[in-house]
């Protein structure tokens, strides 16, 4: 064991945040498997790699599977099947915001990230599955590389946990996708756990990322990034750069907040749709085990959710401004640009 290793052991804070961990991966492995019956259907696809028979097209089947071969010498479309794949290689990549520790009336995104890909390390690290992390940061994304096992994804987990939410050039979650890209050494699962408050400027490193592997978007959400109550005098801070606006949140300003708020998620969850990811949404006043239950119980009857329950049943003092919103999917922001936390003034 390193002195760092040592200090970190000895830290109260570090030991609170590693009981923490504990206590998640016991709600991971004892209730949300228990709810599943170990049966991860619809949460981990675990596509195979080993060709099977080819059987003719129908529509809804992924064109990425069609068989040429085979079309060309009947003249009729058709898909190779693929044999599961007990090994699955997932890849974690975590866009490691600042505003991911934003303290909201029901606590930060980061608890969600944490939960996220608790869920979908201890699950699919069973089996020989491999798992891998790939985090945004300043300069570079650190990626940890693919491995087998629960102490592995214990490892994973506190690297979460403790990172900095320092973002530079460099290290955005475009180039966290393209890190994937080079790391990923098989076809599997790429899990993208983020706000997606930032640009959308991702899209096209998730499209070649899509050539090989299947796609999970788990969209974490605080009622702040959907809508602003209509509370008076407030400041607001974007976490991003400590800017800080004094201003009247009236009805106005909250529908127009709401409205910036619908039209940027509109445009992520847009272009994740092109990209053909499912979106598992989690928010913070919400029950995240009810979520990914509810989610999985949509997969398995063939649906594709898209993160539009992200903004369904709302606290109340964020509902006085839905009359004046679209029913678009999008998320709130500050006048930078980026997701604003708020502060009453009184």
């Amino acid at each position: 064991m390193t002195t760092a290793d040592e200090d970190t052991r000895d830290d109260p804070a570090a030991a609170s945040s590693r009981a923490a961990l504990a206590r998640l991966e016991l709600l991971v492995t004892r209730r949300l498997d228990g709810v599943l019956n170990g049966d991860h259907r619809g949460l981990l696809p675990g596509p195979g790699t080993e060709p099977g028979e080819a059987r003719a097209y129908e529509p809804g089947d992924d064109v990425r599977t069609m068989d040429w071969s085979v079309t060309a010498r009947t003249t009729v479309p058709h898909i190779r099947q693929t044999i599961a794949d007990r090994e699955l290689e997932t890849w974690i990549v975590v866009d490691m915001a600042p505003s991911l520790d934003v303290q909201g009336r029901y606590g930060t995104k980061r608890r969600l990230v944490e939960a996220a890909a608790a869920t979908v390390g201890f699950l699919s690290a069973g089996g020989g599955s491999r798992v891998g992390l790939v985090l945004t940061g300043a300069g570079r994304p650190q990626v940890l590389r693919a491995t087998g096992g629960r102490d592995h994804v214990r490892r994973l987990l506190e690297e979460v946990s403790r990172s900095s939410t320092e973002i530079g050039p460099g290290g955005t979650l475009n180039d966290a996708l393209r890190a994937v890209r080079n790391a990923a050494r098989r076809h599997g699962l790429v899990v993208v756990i983020s706000d997606f408050l930032s640009d959308v400027d991702w899209e096209r490193s998730l499209r070649v990322l899509g050539t090989r592997h299947e796609f999970l978007a788990v969209h974490v959400a605080d009622p702040l990034d959907i809508s602003l109550p209509a509370v008076g005098a407030a400041l607001l801070q974007d976490p991003a750069t400590g800017e800080v606006l004094e201003l009247d949140v009236d009805d106005a300003l909250a529908a127009d907040y709401r409205r910036a708020a619908d039209a940027h998620r509109a445009l992520a969850h847009a272009a994740l749709r092109r990209c053909g990811a499912p979106v598992l949404a989690l928010r913070t006043d919400r029950d995240w085990v009810r979520d990914v239950i509810d989610y999985v119980g949509a997969r398995r009857q063939g649906g594709l959710p898209t993160g539009e329950n992200l903004v369904r049943d709302l606290p109340d003092d964020h509902s006085v401004s839905d009359h004046a919103s679209s029913d678009h999917s999008t998320s709130g922001r500050s006048t930078s640009g980026r997701p604003a936390s708020s502060e009453t003034t009184r």
